[in-house]
């Protein structure tokens, strides 16, 4: 599909030969002869850039209609022309959030230019969003935990300020999920949350990921490309794994955080950004600094509020409603109601997930497939989970004295599943599941708790 122009300006013969001009170069292009109408034009269908004139008798002048623009289409790049024009209305135009700001008469070449790399910032725009969108970067923090409560709490503090972030926490913990909270809740959310996988990010092509480049500024740079630096204007930028930065892109970030300032590329002059950073990491970075991996003033910039991330297994409380959560996502794509029964949430809440809560959506998604119903029994938990390893320490594996450690570990686990087998079958009545066991149900509460079970009202409250 082409990409989509909006030409507003109160002289039809400029709107005429602009318009000339971008379909001949593949654009499709729309006009309106006012401000009043630019907006009633983007309410109908937002386009991909927007071409703004300044002066415009009889109705919003350009900063008025920019202003309306950025409030109903904030994602949509707005780039500015007049012939007429002061520093000082270019300084507002710039911060009421223009692109660009072109002086009359315009150049063909000036104007494609300006069209083109707008358009861009456009799409990459939209196409950050559906990721984020289909990674479920907007879900809310799932978890009824004293650390989960902390949490969002924290983040409720840090939220509106702008000042850097330095998230921690073991791999899959949702660390990209903390870092788009915060940003959901500051005064930048109507604007770009990009975020970087440092260490996906080739050593030799991170200066052009991060500050973009011009077109010929090496060999393959066939046009213009705009930095993630630049997509987060006025936005977001989440540094995700920033310890695997090598330490000649951490020098070049550490410059950006202590001047705001970018070099592109190939480019002749810097350009000023407006950008929030937030990093995360799995390292130790206290460590790294020591080993000379990581500089110590850039961790400094970086760790101006630092949030912890605990681990799935130190706040069991969450599974049962991360359970539920990812259940509900799976069912409304399935198109029936998924439950768990009493065992199989015993077995779930037990595990020790060493890959954390990404490992627990990839588990109930595997499950919601395999599962022979619309609920998901002990069996159906068992036949998916590794217990290698994977089960939570009760009174006898926990003491390495306290007996043969494999096989009290195996003997547990068996016993472990008896048990959520049994509970499953008497849908979480523990006196039948007793019965089903050929024991009473003191004996019963007395081993699942050994074994760290919890009752099933206690998991479905």
């Amino acid at each position: 599909m082409s990409p989509r122009v909006l030409l507003v300006d109160d002289e039809a013969n400029i709107r005429k030969m602009v318009g000339a001009l971008l379909q001949s170069e593949g654009f499709e292009t729309a006009e309106a002869p006012n401000g009043t109408a630019a907006l009633a034009a983007v309410e109908d269908r937002a386009p991909d850039a927007i071409l703004l004139d300044l002066m415009m008798p009889g109705g919003p002048d350009g900063l008025a209609t920019l202003e309306q623009l950025k409030q109903r289409a904030p994602d949509v790049p707005v780039v500015m022309m007049s012939g007429k024009a002061t520093l000082s209305d270019a300084v507002r135009a710039t911060k009421l959030g223009a692109f660009q700001f072109l002086e009359k008469p315009l150049t063909p070449e000036g104007l494609l230019v300006a069209v083109r790399s707008a358009v861009e910032l456009s799409r990459a725009r939209a196409e950050n969003r559906r990721l984020h969108e289909a990674l479920g970067h907007a879900d809310p923090l799932v978890g009824v935990s004293k650390a989960m409560d902390e949490l969002r709490a924290l983040i409720a503090r840090i939220a509106p300020t702008d000042a850097r972030v330095l998230i921690t926490g073991e791999s899959g913990t949702g660390k990209e999920l903390v870092a788009s909270a915060i940003h959901r809740q500051s005064a930048r959310a109507a604007k770009p949350f990009v975020c970087v996988n440092s260490a996906a990010i080739p050593k030799d092509l991170v200066e052009s990921e991060m500050f973009g480049h011009e077109k010929g500024a090496f060999t393959g740079a066939t046009e213009r490309r705009l930095g993630r630096l630049d997509l987060a204007e006025n936005g977001t930028l989440f540094l995700g794994e920033v310890g695997d930065l090598g330490l000649e892109a951490q020098a070049k970030l550490l410059r950006v955080l202590e001047n705001g300032v970018i070099e592109r590329l190939g480019g002749e002059k810097p350009v000023t950004v407006d950008v929030r950073v937030i990093a995360a990491t799995n390292h130790d970075l206290g460590r790294a600094t020591r080993d000379n991996r990581f500089r110590e003033d850039l961790l400094f910039r970086l760790n101006v509020i630092p949030v912890q991330i605990p681990p799935l297994r130190e706040r069991t409380d969450d599974v049962p409603p991360l359970v539920r959560h990812f259940l509900e996502r799976h069912a409304s794509r399935l198109g029936r109601p998924l439950t768990t029964d009493a065992g199989a949430l015993q077995l779930l809440t037990t595990y020790r997930w060493p890959g954390n809560v990404r490992e627990l959506a990839n588990l109930v998604e595997r499950l919601t497939i395999l599962a022979g119903g619309d609920r998901i029994t002990a069996d159906d938990v068992t036949q998916v989970l590794s217990w290698d390893g994977g089960a939570a320490p009760t009174a006898r594996n926990a003491d390495p004295g306290a007996g043969d450690g494999p096989l009290a570990d195996s003997l547990d686990n068996y016993e472990r599943q008896l048990i959520a087998r049994a509970l499953s079958a008497a849908q979480g009545n523990v006196a039948d599941a007793a019965r089903r066991l050929s024991t009473d149900r003191a004996n019963l509460y007395r081993r699942m708790r050994r074994l760290g079970l919890e009752p099933p009202r206690t998991l479905e409250s």
